[in-house]
């Protein structure tokens, strides 16, 4: 199973590295044990997680609601939570497999 993500009782967690003022917002896959997700988004009064919670819902076809910033709002390595989802359709969505 991937090390940056997890099963949790109503869904899973991820690690997440994000990289605030990218040329385009994208989810870019595995990067140093963690998802990374590049965003336009500059990192300033919550601009960045606001743009990070609208790009993993736009990619895994769940609402924002489902989407929770657990830990590390304020810093490029984040703890996700996803409501709602199974690990198996999360790597789904992003076109990884289990291994």
């Amino acid at each position: 199973m991937k090390g940056w993500l997890t099963a949790a009782a109503t869904g899973v967690e991820l690690l997440v590295l994000v990289q605030p003022r990218a040329s385009r917002t994208r989810v870019v896959g595995e990067h140093d044990g963690r998802l990374k997700v590049q965003l336009a988004a500059p990192p300033v009064d919550g601009e960045a997680n606001s743009e990070l919670i609208r790009t993993l819902a736009l990619t895994l076809g769940c609402p924002k609601s489902a989407i929770e910033i657990v830990t590390g709002a304020g810093s490029r390595s984040k703890l996700v939570a996803i409501v709602g989802l199974s690990l198996a359709e999360l790597l789904a969505k992003l076109g990884q497999t289990g291994t």
